[in-house]
Formats: structure tokens, sequence, C-alpha cells
């Protein structure tokens, strides 16, 4: 690795981690010609991977789209940005093992709401708001009477 402050492509790993349960490794490097301390991070490289449209055309797939769409369903609730992390990295990692280089993007969308629905209530039902395209309150008073009949305490959730 070249040295930020340097440039000098000489230096040793004093700590390595994993991150993202595996999927990617951290290292703190230090310069043996200045010094200086820097963090790296290494991934698989990913094929590239193509997700098809409802109309039939292709995009590149974007993971980071899809952690901007968690983050905001979880936007305000107790929910860590390791555990946002971690439902990205295992809805993808199911995608690509059943579905190879093409990804269906509905196939995207009712992943990510059963993940959410398992991680928090809130995001679940404001994702699956903007996903499913809900036209007025009653979508929502379907959406929390699900999570109620899905509960394992249907005493603990209200319902609207």
């Amino acid at each position: 690795m070249k040295c930020p402050k340097c440039g000098k492509q000489k230096d040793r790993v004093v700590d390595s981690r994993p991150l993202r349960d595996g999927a990617v490794i951290r290292r703190r490097r230090k310069c043996l010609k200045c010094g200086a301390r820097f963090t790296t991070y290494e991934e698989i490289e990913q094929l590239a991977l193509r997700v098809q449209k409802r109309d039939g055309s292709f995009e590149i797939f974007d993971r980071q789209k899809i952690l901007l769409g968690v983050e905001k369903a979880c936007e305000k609730r107790p929910v860590s940005l390791q555990a946002i992390e971690n439902l990205v990295d295992r809805v993808v990692a199911d995608l690509v093992r059943r579905h190879g280089q093409e990804i269906p993007s509905s196939e995207i969308g009712e992943k990510i709401v059963e993940g959410l629905r398992m991680l928090d209530e809130v995001a679940y039902v404001r994702f699956a708001s903007v996903y499913r395209k809900f036209r007025d309150a009653s979508d929502f008073v379907h959406a929390v009477k699900k999570l109620n009949r899905s509960a394992p305490n249907s005493e603990t959730l209200p319902l609207l």
C-alpha cells in the first residue's frame, strides 16, 4: 500500500479486524519510511451484478442505493449502522446465491422488507410504505395488522 503521507510503498500491518460478519477486513498499517499510520479495507471483489427492473431493462447493481433506503427507513430508530450493514450484506449474499449475476428488483425489495420486519417494525412499515406504494391510511393499517398477526405476542403491538 502507498502511504498517504509520504507516498512510499513500504509499510507493515499493525492490526487486522474482520467487519460486517467477515465480509470486510480492516487493516491498520504503519509506514516504515515516515511512521504514519493509516487504515485500509479489504473485501472480496464482486462480479458485476445487474438488476432487472420491472420494465425488463437492466441497470448496474448499487449496494449503496439499498443501504441508503434501509438507513432512511431506520432513521431515528434504535437500529445500529452495523445491524443495517449486516442486513444488506445478508440480503445481497442470498440474492446472489439464488439468482447469480442478474437479480430481479422485486426480489431485492421483498428481501429487504422481510429483513426489516425482523429488525424493527417501524422501519419495516416505513420501507414497505414506499416500496409497496401505499396509497392511503388503510394500507398502513393493513401492514400493522399483518405485523400483529405474525408477532409472537399479538398484544404487544397496538392496532391503529
